[in-house]
Order: C-alpha cells, then structure tokens, then sequence
C-alpha cells in the first residue's frame, strides 16, 4: 500500500475544513440562528429549511420549485449535506450510494458520470442537473455542491427529453448574507488536497459573494496514474426586497486515468485471476481537459401570488485523451490485444434558457399553484480528431512488461470530426390544487419541438437528421392522512429522440417511456423522512443493434424493455443522537420485446441494492468538545455485464466508517475528521462496459480532513 501523505502535526493543527453545513451548534446557537434569520430574505430561509441534519425535508428537483417532500406525487431522494461531510463523499457515485436503485453503468474508462436509475442510464444521457440546469460535464459533484437530489421516474415535464429512470442534480452553495469562512487540509495514503469557502455580504444592500477553491493530487490506486483537480468557483447574489439575481461561475480543470479496468475470462465467466491494482495499458492512458459553468438566475415577486423565475447557463466541457484499448483476450496464454486510441480536440457545450412564472391562487375552497414556463435548449458535443492505430499482442496479462506499445497519433478521417447537435424549444403547465386539508392533485403537460443532426467523418457524412414534436403528460394525487403521512400515485412520461454517430438510420420514433407508481411518504418531525414506492416502466423503440453485414451495423427501434421494482429511502434521527440514511431498492429490469435480446436482464442493473449509514454524537464534554462516529455498509448484487447477459458480475458488499472531533483553535471551531473507505478492502466490479471493458472499486483508502472557521 502506497505511503500516508498527510501533513506533519504543526500543519495538522490548522487542518480545517468541513463543509458550511457542519450541525454543531449549541441550542444557544440555534436561537441566535433563528432570530438571525427573521432578518433574511425567504429565499435563504427556504433554503435552509430544505434538512436539519441528516433528515430531507423540502427540495426543488421535481417542480422546479420549493415544496415539501410529503406534497410531491413523485418519489425524490435527498442526499443532505452533513452525510456528504461525514462520508467525505469525492464524486457523483459515492453520493449516491445512498440512494436506492441506482448503480454505475459503464464510465467510459471512468471519464464519465454514469448513473442507472430504476434500470435506465447511460454516459451523457442528460440526466444530471446543477441547479435544475441540464449539463454536459463529464464530473458534475465538486466541493460546491451542497446537496444532492434524485427525482426518481419520467422526468421529462420539467427538463425535456431524457431516459425514464429520472434525474439528478447537484444543489450548489450559494452566497450568504452572514460570514462564513472555512478552510481545510485533507491527507490521504494517495495524496492531498486543500480548500478555501468564503461567503459573506457586500455592504449593507442586499448584495453578498462567495468564493470556493479546491485543489486535489492524489496517485490512482491501481499501479500507476495520478488524478488531478483545481476548481474556482466565484459566485455573486443580490437579496432584494422583491428581486433575487444570483451570477454563479465554476471552472475546473482537471486529469485523471483513462482506466478501462480488467476483463473476463472467457472461461469462467469472470474477472481475470490477477491483483486488483494491475492494469492492463499504459502510463500515457489518461483523460486531461477542463469545463465551464457559468448561470445567471433571477427571481423576480410580481405580487403577493405571482413570481417569476429566469435561467440562463453556458456550460462547456473540453478533453484530450489517449489509450491502449483492449479489444480481446487469449485466456489461456493471457496474451490481451490492444490498439493505442485516442480522441484529441472534444468540446460539448450546451446553451439553456429556463423562463416560468407561479402563482398562489385561492380559487373558491381550493389552493392552487400555477406554473407556466418555456426552456429553450441548443446543444453540441463535437469530438475533431479520432486516433486510430494498428492491433499489438506484446502484451500479457500474467507477465505485464509496460512500454512496448508507444501511442498514436494517426487520425482515422472516417472517424473523426464526430458530431450530435440538438436545439430543442418547450412550453409546460402544471396545476397543483389542494382540494382541502387531505387531497393534493398536480397534472401538467409539456409540449416539445427538437431537431438532433448526428454524424461523423471527412467528408461529413450525417448518419441522423430527425426532428419532431412530442406533448408529454404527467398527473398526481396524494392523500395526507395527517400532517406526517401520506399515500400518494403518479403517471407520468419520457420521451428522447432516437440517434446515430456511427450508423446511418433512418428517421426512427423517439424513444418513449411510460411510469405508473404508487407510494407512502412519511415526515416525522425532528424524526425521520422515508419513502416507500412500487413503480413500473415500460420503455419503447429502444434502439438495438444487429449483427453486422458486410461491414455495416443495422441500427432499428424495435425493442421494449420493462423495469418494475420496489424503493425504499428512510434518513433522519432515530434518537437525539443516532442518525441514519439508508435505502433498499428491488429492481426487476429486463427486455420484453427484441429478436436479439429476448428476456434478458438490463446489464449493470442488479435485481437487489441496498444501503445503511449510522452516525452516532456523543454527548459533549464540559469544555464544549464532541466526539461523533459513524459506519455504513452497502451491497449490490448479482448484474449482467452486458446486453447479451454473456456474463455476470458478482454482489459485494463494501464498509465504510469514520469518526471526527469537535472542539476549538483558540476561539474558532475545529473539527478533525477520519475515514475509512472500503474498510475491509474488497476487490469487486462496479459495472462493465463490455467483457474486455470492467471498472473495478476502489481500494481501501483512509481519509483525514481538518476543517477551521474562523
């Protein structure tokens, strides 16, 4: 095991940094808190009311504005911010193993978000938000995030076209009207990173900054390659009487191993027999590039019943990257043939405008809460140069000797310049009535105009130019037995056009999902949040792809494939100390209608999931001191690894665990946090792109974190 990086005691000491939502607050505190806030704006009380601690209450995922978890029709999952502190959670996958039904699907080397939900997902399907706003970045969870919420099923009435299995956005921190500063050391047995967040008002008129900066190096647990990340985030807020405008800009740069993982033994249907950190490419395989974030958003009150809100974000992503690409294994001589790859010049970028209005209607003995918008959407991801070279078998899996395949640089013309470019243009409504102190009833519609173009090659040659329109419904009633229970059902859609880069198609239908779910949701004040959903998904023209003729690959939409299941997600206080979050997912994902594909299961979706997290605060000494310690275990079982169900990867099981300490420097509150990842270092599969292209967990890591307020 690689050494420990962490700083020497006198750097240790000033170690500070924990995320701006540390719950450490004496009850002292918590008045000055409250009586603090009579004098904010509803903009950040709202805000900070959406948790308290661990348990979710309020969120904006599955509306677009704020509403209470028990009131939506529509199962949504929060990941809060005091488990991302205790967690030390580093990326999207880490946040969401908490929440139920999802799983990686294949990362592209691990490059790439890559999230299933309810059996559906892919890289760059469109799924993951920042602040409502869809992105095209290839790592979307930074130190910015706050929160993070899952609005489970058919999402396209609120953000247009995508995959039914939902969406998932990254809640960011905004600039507050009180100070906040923080600053943070962490040192790992990889590496080490720092942070700075700084939040406070400008003058006395409702204008206030924030100022974020991450910087982390760590070596990559397998034996080589290292990832790198800077982020700056600047942010500006004015809090007015009646108007909020809020300017918000990430840049990040960053480098990281292009890691395709292990492969299958043809013979045993399993990972190959070798150590877990071997790798089977080179030291030049690795992705560097660096993205943009830019939004402006505006809320505007019109009145006492109506508001308006504005959003405009850019968001750019731009790579290189070079591998030596696995494209079969001899088992039995262990000989792997590998072809140096690469992509140089990729830029996705993606213009969004967001326009809606809402209104607090009183309509004889109803309440009503009207919304009209319209979202304008202009997308392109573009990839110039794609390298291709020549296949070498002078390499062995059982006997690696490194540096005998130099990479490419010839630019394969047929494949280069790769380009899918959507403009879509939307208007939605939605009604939710509250008929009286029981019944809520939210129905709405989408109506969408797209064209997508997509194509490659030099000369061009496009391979799909399809565009169209689609109204998209959705409706829901929930029943509130009381103020903390409530029985609520759904029917809604999701539509995305059906697409080709490489293969020529005709104008094939778009893809449509149809979602029925029915579920319990529970409130418990200063208790727990949970909910209880059994949903079933039918997903139509899948796009399949037959056996290749002549050198062409026959692309259609004839499939169907079905995902029924039942969720659970519970976090909140089980006592005045202990807390919890955790989740359980049953996930019957499997193809119902193809010639191919017949009754297969959904790979990388596992029939059964689950998760618990437990945290434990210890009372506090007299000096004011608190220890708090906390554990978690999280299983995923059996999945097929590809389409063709040729092969499974197994369940694991995986423990994490930490334990942190609240006390002072001098006057300023310190905490010093450790983690254990993997605890018991368990080597296992997290999902599979194909049988040569499987991406292994991490390692067991141990994580210290020092963060200081001051």
């Amino acid at each position: 095991m690689k050494r420990f990086k962490v700083m020497s005691g006198a750097a240790m000491l000033s170690m500070a940094f924990a995320p701006a939502c540390a719950q450490t607050s004496t009850e002292e505190e918590n008045a000055n808190r409250k009586k603090a806030e009579a004098h904010l704006p509803e903009i950040i009380v709202k805000e900070r009311a959406q948790e308290r601690g661990y348990q979710p209450k309020r969120a904006s995922t599955a509306t677009r504005s704020d509403a209470a978890l028990i009131e939506i029709p529509q199962a949504v999952a929060v990941v809060p911010a005091e488990v991302l502190q205790d967690q030390q959670v580093r990326n999207i996958d880490e946040a969401l193993y908490n929440v139920s039904g999802v799983t990686q699907a294949n990362t592209l080397g691990g490059t790439q978000d890559a999230l299933i939900k309810r059996g559906f997902g892919f890289n760059r399907d469109g799924s993951i938000l920042r602040d409502g706003v869809r992105t095209v970045l290839a790592r979307n969870l930074t130190y910015t995030t706050e929160r993070v919420e899952v609005l489970k099923g058919p999402a396209s009435i609120m953000y247009g076209t995508m995959d039914p299995g939902g969406v998932i956005n990254m809640v960011t921190k905004k600039p507050q009207l009180t100070w906040q500063r923080q600053v943070a050391l962490t040192g790992t047995n990889l590496g080490a990173g720092a942070s700075v967040d700084l939040t406070g008002p400008i003058g006395e008129s409702g204008l206030a900054f924030r100022l974020i900066a991450d910087y982390s190096k760590t070596d990559y647990w397998r034996n080589f390659g290292i990832n790198k990340q800077n982020v700056v985030a600047p942010s500006i807020a004015w809090y007015g009487r009646d108007t909020t405008v809020r300017v918000s800009y990430e840049h990040t740069d960053y480098e990281q191993p292009f890691d395709r993982g292990t492969v299958i033994d043809s013979r045993t249907g399993k990972p190959v027999a070798v150590p877990g950190d071997r790798r089977f490419d080179e030291i030049y395989n690795r992705t560097i590039g660096n993205s943009d974030f830019f939004v402006v958003q505006a809320q505007h009150r019109v009145d006492q019943q109506w508001k308006t809100n504005f959003t405009y974000s850019y968001n750019r992503n731009r790579y290189s990257d070079y591998q030596a690409r696995p494209i079969s294994l001899n088992a039995v001589t262990g000989v792997l043939t590998r072809r140096p790859d690469g992509t140089r010049g990729a830029v996705s970028q993606q213009h969004v405008w967001q326009f809606d209005a809402i209104g607090n209607l009183a309509l004889g003995s109803t309440r009503h809460e009207l919304q009209f918008g319209f979202d304008a959407e202009d997308s392109n991801i573009f990839r110039r140069d794609l390298i291709r070279g020549i296949n070498d078998r002078s390499f062995n899996i059982y006997n690696p000797v490194y540096g005998l395949l130099p990479y490419s640089t010839s630019v394969s013309a047929a494949d280069s310049d790769q380009t899918d470019k959507l403009v879509s243009y939307s208007v939605f409504t939605q009604d939710t009535v509250r008929l009286n102190e029981h019944w809520i009833v939210q129905a709405g519609m989408r109506y969408q105009t797209y064209s997508e173009m997509a194509g490659k090659g030099r000369p061009f040659s496009v391979n799909t130019d399809v565009s169209g329109t689609k109204l998209i419904p959705r409706v829901g009633v929930v029943y509130q037995i009381d103020p903390t229970i409530a029985l609520y059902s759904s029917y809604s859609q999701s539509f995305k056009p059906n697409t080709s880069i490489g293969s020529t198609i005709d104008a094939l239908p778009p893809e449509q999902g149809k979602s029925w779910e029915v579920g319990a949701k529970f409130d418990m004040p200063k208790g727990v949040t949970a909910t209880v959903a059994l949903y079933n998904i039918d997903k139509q023209n899948v796009q399949v792809q037959d056996p290749t003729v002549n050198g062409i690959t026959p692309v259609r939409a004839a499939g169907k494939v079905r995902s029924r299941g039942l969720e659970a997600d519970v976090a909140g206080n089980l006592t005045k100390q202990l807390k919890l979050i955790a989740s359980y997912a049953y996930t019957d994902a499997q193809v119902m209608k193809d010639t191919r594909y017949q009754d297969n299961r959904l790979a990388n979706v596992a029939r059964q999931s689950g998760s618990l997290f437990l945290t434990y605060d210890f009372d506090r000494t007299q000096a004011g001191n608190r220890w708090r310690a906390g554990a978690g275990v999280r299983h995923v079982g059996r999945r097929a690894g590809d389409s063709a169900n040729t092969f499974t990867l197994d369940a694991y099981d995986v423990v994490d665990t930490f334990a942190s300490y609240d006390t002072k420097l001098g006057s300023y509150p310190l905490r010093l946090q450790f983690n254990i990842k993997n605890l018991f270092d368990k080597t296992y599969a997290s999902s599979a792109g194909s049988n040569v292209y499987v991406t292994l967990g991490d390692a067991r890591q141990f994580v210290m974190r020092g963060v200081l307020d001051f």
